[in-house]
């Protein structure tokens, strides 16, 4: 979540944080002004003082926000584990905790949006990838591979299993998928470091 200030800014990031919740629920598509403004309880009128854009600059500056969260989760969630493999598990049991927490309705706001895009959208597709690369940055920063373009493929493969994990998990109503795939990937992680 974003911290608040002022009113005004309390106010702003009320909508961004409303915005955010509503893209893990359901994409773009239920990220609406009107269920925007509903979730924060801010007036309809605020959204387009603090948001001139409209729902394109606020789902871009969500996205924004919802990205810089994401990263310091994962940087929390491998920081406290020494061994590759060990940083890879509980980085995806905190992920499937986290699809618990939400009642196995909330994923992945990048993800979820992903799925909306149209060419028409080349902005927040932008937006989008930038969030998986730096997601995928972070990652490869806690994988102590001697060849760092590996740890940054891996790292890819991490974050294209995650977005996986979150729909099966959805589905399932289940963190299993989380479970296992950090198990496996916690195997390939350990025998790429000891190469």
């Amino acid at each position: 979540m974003i911290p608040s200030t002022t009113k005004g800014q309390r106010a702003r990031e009320r909508m961004l944080n409303a915005s955010i919740e509503l893209m893990r629920g359901s994409g773009l598509s239920g990220a609406g002004i009107n269920e925007i403004v509903r979730a924060s309880g801010s007036p309809k009128g605020s959204v387009y003082h603090f948001f001139p854009g409209g729902k394109p600059q606020v789902v871009t500056e969500a996205l924004a926000a919802y990205t810089e969260s994401v990263h310091e989760f994962i940087d929390r969630s491998m920081a406290g584990e020494d061994k590759p493999g060990e940083k890879v598990v509980a980085l995806f049991d905190a992920l499937a905790a986290r699809l618990e927490e939400s009642g196995y309705l909330k994923s992945c706001a990048a993800g979820a949006v992903s799925l909306d895009l149209d060419e028409q959208l080349e902005g927040l597709r932008q937006a989008v990838e930038a969030a998986f690369a730096d997601w995928a940055d972070v990652i490869a920063s806690h994988l102590p591979f001697v060849d760092r373009r590996r740890a940054r493929s891996m790292a890819d493969l991490l974050v294209s299993t995650i977005e996986g994990a979150y729909i099966r998990g959805r589905a399932e109503r289940s963190g299993r998928a989380f479970v296992e795939a950090g198990r496996w990937l916690a195997v390939l992680a350990e025998h790429e470091a000891a190469s």
